[in-house]
């Protein structure tokens, strides 16, 4: 059996959320092939609280991230010291390969691209392969999923549904005997990637039509966003603003109930798409969605420039999801 003998593991993934929540299914594997090794992952705070929650891990360290020369020596000797067997090295990017390096001379069997490394992900296509076939690969070339789907749209998606133990079954919209039905809103993304944002006067009209046609609204993402949220509920009031409200979790509670979900290409997105939703992924041309999309009951909308995506295409989009599931139902 493959990873027989092998007692500590180490895995690293840093960031960011749509990444991590990708990784998922990598760090599944993991678990699977190694099911009475000590594991741990190594990441960063902003995560710490969703891991200890995954099935997958015994323990956690958020400390993945040192930037002074006293973090990096810590982190040098509390890795030595840790002893591990194996390193799963699942951020693959220069600054996990110096953690590769600090464990010179004598590193552990480090599954990664980092030079030197003895488990080294060869395949000279990774780059071009989207992040679940990229990382089933690399546990191929690790030895322990012989028979990973590699093939383009064929890795399995990540699996939360480990988030529902921990959660109440609340509806975040208050209704009467009946409730609505609801569609969740993403609007946000990172401050500094403007083109990755669908403008919002944009999801508040769509947020106006899909309340008109029997759903309520409810819009997530951190509290920077708020004033999003605020903005859409100028046009559509009876919109739930539930930014800066939901943890990881509960963003993943949400989405498995939800009718649909709309938004950019951000983290909580990939959180709501992997815990069911049927989703529509709004990507301008900064992005690849064939590298980094969420997977499951997805579509995809894309534009050079989001502003030119017109509401009407989305609204259209969201009824053929919307029918779809409920043909399914």
């Amino acid at each position: 059996m493959a990873g027989r003998g092998v007692e500590k593991i180490l895995v690293i993934k840093l960031s960011a959320l749509g990444d991590f929540v990708l990784a998922l299914a990598a760090m599944k594997k993991i678990r699977e092939a190694h099911k009475k090794a000590h594991i741990t992952l190594l990441t960063t705070p902003p995560f710490e609280v969703f891991a200890k929650a995954c099935p997958y891990f015994n323990a956690v360290w958020t400390d993945g991230r040192p930037e002074t020369f006293g973090q990096w020596t810590a982190l040098r000797r509390k890795l030595k010291a840790a002893r591990f067997d194996r390193v799963y090295d699942l951020q693959t990017s220069a600054h996990s390969g110096r953690l590769f390096h600090l464990l010179r001379p004598g590193p552990p069997a480090w599954s990664g691209i980092a030079l030197g490394c003895s488990l080294p992900h060869a395949n000279r296509l990774r780059d071009s392969m989207h992040t679940l076939e990229r990382q089933a690969d690399q546990l191929m070339y690790a030895g322990i999923w012989p028979d990973a789907p590699t093939a383009p749209g064929t890795a399995p998606p990540p699996d939360i549904s480990w988030t529902w133990k921990s959660q109440s079954p609340e509806r975040p919209v208050a209704g009467g005997v009946k409730p609505r039905p609801y569609v969740m809103f993403v609007p946000g993304g990172s401050a500094h990637r403007p083109e990755k944002r669908w403008p919002v006067e944009n999801y508040a009209e769509l947020a106006r039509i899909l309340y008109g046609r029997g759903f309520d609204i409810v819009i997530i993402g951190s509290v920077q966003e708020t004033p999003l949220a605020h903005a859409i509920q100028r046009v559509a009031p009876r919109a739930r603003d539930l930014t800066g409200r939901t943890d990881f979790a509960r963003i993943a509670v949400l989405g498995s109930k939800a009718s649909l979900a709309i938004g950019n290409d951000t983290g909580p997105l990939h959180v709501v798409a992997a815990a069911g939703a049927p989703t529509l992924v709004l990507f301008s041309k900064a992005s690849d969605p064939s590298l980094t999309a969420p997977r499951g009951r997805v579509s995809i909308l894309q534009a050079d420039r989001l502003s030119e995506l017109p509401v009407a295409k989305v609204a259209q989009a969201a009824s053929t999801l919307l029918s779809d599931k409920a043909g399914a139902a």
